[in-house]
């Protein structure tokens, strides 16, 4: 088992930072029939799936830890068939509805129905819970139907289930479902909160962790507490003899296949160049890397070594095509089309600045 799910913190008690936030959600399982819907959002490798799994822990007791993957059948009225993995128990169930594609808004609005609909809870006898919690991650993928079909929903079935969403981009959630939830942003933890968390790790796995590889590894996490952990036990299956202060910390293979991609559009800025771009495009996009994280990485890569005179045209394009990206359905087309656009931004800076 990997690091970062074996020393998860599975109660409320547990959680290292956040204390404001672990304080209300300590209030509400201590009193859940007074919990509303709950919004989690905050960047990628903050906790907020953690915090979720522990409150539900802290309201219902050890039955939501034993958890059962099912993959569920839905006919949509076309009578097409569509299949999606849950994660179940006798207290909730999580759903990534995003996965469904066009179809999401009956997705969302079938399982919330069904899970409504059977309203016999059994819950421990020192907890008064008596509804169902149905996880709905990735809400900022939905459509604009399934987000609206999601807000009737959750207006008709509030007194028997609750609905807990997480998603890293609130902007991309329309107003009417935010405001009918309690939002609770969860934060990416500072450099020596994840300092603190590695120490811990370390210690429990009886490994020493020199305080110079700790804070490398948090600052090439990007405060991103999952991946950090990850990178430090890679290090370790690098150097089972012990970590040392001047270990180099790994990159993802997916990264430095980015890097490489913007070294070669700054070197050269041609037809064949971007063709070849989109064939390392296609490559990324194949090993399932988000467009977005693709885009938002190349973007870093790229402004690097940049001119400052640069960098406004450029966030103002990659901002453009992002939301291209969210709108359209052939991703590929948008990226290509924003390295295009650098590559003449560049080309036509360099004509300008040499002659």
């Amino acid at each position: 088992m990997l690091w970062v799910d074996k020393h998860r913190p599975s109660k409320l008690e547990d959680l290292t930072f956040h204390g404001d936030i672990t304080s209300r959600l300590e209030a509400m399982a201590s009193r859940p029939q007074t919990m509303p819907h709950l919004f989690f959002y905050g960047p990628s490798g903050s906790g907020k799936k953690t915090r979720i799994s522990s409150l539900l822990r802290g309201l219902f007791g050890h039955g939501t830890e034993r958890l059962k993957l099912d993959k569920r059948t839905f006919k949509t009225p076309s009578n097409k068939t569509i299949e999606i993995n849950m994660i179940t128990s006798n207290y909730h169930i999580e759903i990534s509805p995003g996965d469904a594609g066009n179809n999401d808004r009956f997705v969302v609005q079938s399982v919330i129905k069904e899970i409504a609909s059977n309203t016999n809870v059994t819950t421990s006898k020192e907890k008064a819970a008596d509804f169902k919690v149905v996880v709905l991650s990735e809400v900022d993928r939905l459509s604009r139907p399934a987000q609206a079909a999601l807000r009737r929903t959750m207006e008709k079935y509030s007194h028997t289930c609750r609905l807990i969403l997480c998603c890293n981009n609130l902007s991309k959630v329309i107003e009417p479902v935010r405001s009918r939830c309690l939002g609770i942003r969860v934060g990416a933890p500072t450099h020596d909160e994840i300092c603190d968390v590695l120490k811990v790790v370390a210690r429990k796995e009886s490994i020493t962790l020199p305080d110079e590889l700790a804070i490398n590894i948090a600052r090439e996490s990007s405060r991103n507490l999952r991946r950090a952990i990850l990178m430090m036990e890679a290090c370790h299956v690098q150097k089972r003899d012990g970590l040392t202060a001047n270990q180099p910390v790994p990159k993802t293979d997916w990264e430095l296949y980015i890097a490489q991609l913007a070294k070669d559009i700054a070197a050269e800025q041609t037809p064949q160049k971007l063709l070849a771009a989109r064939e390392k495009l296609y490559e990324l996009l194949v090993n399932c890397i988000p467009a977005s994280v693709i885009l938002k990485t190349l973007v870093q890569e790229l402004t690097k070594n940049l001119d400052d005179t640069l960098k406004p045209q450029v966030f103002e394009w990659a901002a453009f095509y992002e939301h291209r990206i969210a709108m359209g359905s052939k991703e590929i087309f948008h990226l290509e089309a924003f390295i295009a656009k650098f590559m003449a931004i560049y080309k036509k800076y360099l004509n300008e600045l040499f002659g």
